[in-house]
């Protein structure tokens, strides 16, 4: 077995220089007392062994409590809930962090979002954010918003879609791209003749647009028989998207092949299933929730793809807590995997759908 590497602390530095503890705790967190060039022997030998400082600790030790703002819409929330949820969860997590939640909702993508960021920006400086998540709908209309609140000294954490052109300082997301790729692969591998159909929320928000470029791109490389019909916007509202999939359905020729790449699935779902349509298109939808289980367990649903809501909530924290204390960003730009769920696999992410989901069933 192999054994544990062990990392050097304060004690470990302060013994290699033959300097006292004291000398080197002021050298690495720039308090006074030490010479410039005692100074970058300790840092100099921290580096080489490998130092890291103990966050919880060192939190503790300050009596530091890390305020966030969390700006997130109230549809999708079959999206929306568990992410909430998660972050809550991450931040009860974090050992010795005291971590102020403040959360705020607005009505959806690009909707209400600009309003609560002026808010945010107005505040008085002793009542600003040390950091603030959020989910970017129409980044054209929020970048300068974003870039003001970071030069004012907040943090900004950009989920589940991005603001690139903004300075944000790290965003984290499933790779959108990967995700409209896979959807046109399963519909490529599983469609005879026809035309396919991609009903989005806003493709102003980048993750909805690389989503459908993913898509168009791999469907033209692997499916020369599949026709990818213009997008439909839903803007995310129910009944939006059930007047577009019906209008969809009375296409002649229909749309042999579906894909859904928001959460906003279950009206088109009904839609389907009052046309008689179900099993008979092939559908490929995004996200977990209680609502969407039937379809999935029916074969109505060929597949969904799951973005990790709780995984993209723990990386933000992770980050925050990270640059807040330490000064270190551990990743601006993460992407991940989305899972591919299927009514085979279905039962390992059962663990996914949240008591609030169950309960509360998916409102839009």
């Amino acid at each position: 077995m192999q054994d544990s590497i062990k990392l050097a602390g304060i004690r470990e530095i302060a013994e290699a220089l033959s300097i006292s503890n004291g000398t080197v705790d002021r050298a690495l967190h720039g308090r006074g007392g030490v010479s410039a060039k005692t100074a970058a022997r300790v840092l100099k030998m921290a580096e080489e062994l490998g130092y890291r400082p103990n966050l919880a600790a060192r939190a503790l030790k300050l009596n530091r409590r890390i305020r966030i703002g969390v700006q997130l819409p109230k549809q999708i929330a079959s999206f929306f809930d568990p992410l909430r949820s998660a972050i809550r969860s991450a931040a009860t997590a974090s050992r010795g962090f005291q971590i102020a939640l403040d959360f705020e909702e607005y009505p959806r993508l690009g909707h209400g979002d600009v309003e609560l960021l002026t808010r945010v920006l107005g505040r008085p400086s002793d009542q600003r954010y040390d950091a603030l998540i959020v989910t970017p709908g129409n980044p054209a209309r929020v970048d300068a918003l974003l870039t003001s609140i970071a030069r004012s000294g907040t943090a900004i954490i950009c989920v589940a879609s991005d603001a690139p052109r903004s300075e944000r300082l790290a965003s984290v997301a499933v790779d959108a791209y990967t995700s409209g790729s896979i959807a046109a692969e399963l519909l490529a591998r599983t469609l005879p003749n026809g035309s396919v159909a991609t009903i989005t929320g806003d493709l102003t928000t980048l993750d909805h647009a690389d989503k459908l470029r993913g898509f168009a791109a791999t469907l033209a490389t692997l499916a020369p028989h599949l026709t990818l019909l213009t997008a439909v916007e839903s803007h995310d509202r129910a009944e939006e998207a059930y007047r577009q999939t019906v209008a969809l359905l009375k296409r002649r020729p229909r749309p042999v092949g579906l894909y859904l790449s928001t959460a906003n699935s279950i009206p088109v779902l009904e839609a389907v299933r009052e046309h008689r349509m179900a099993g008979k298109i092939q559908i490929v939808t995004t996200d977990l929730f209680n609502a969407l289980l039937p379809y999935i367990e029916s074969g109505d649903v060929l597949a969904t793809l799951y973005q990790r809501p709780q995984t993209q909530a723990k990386i933000a924290l992770e980050t925050i807590t990270s640059y807040l204390l330490e000064g270190t960003l551990l990743n601006p730009v993460t992407r991940l995997a989305p899972h591919i769920i299927l009514r085979s696999n279905l039962p390992l992410f059962l663990d996914h759908v949240t008591e609030r989901q169950i309960s509360r069933g998916v409102s839009f």
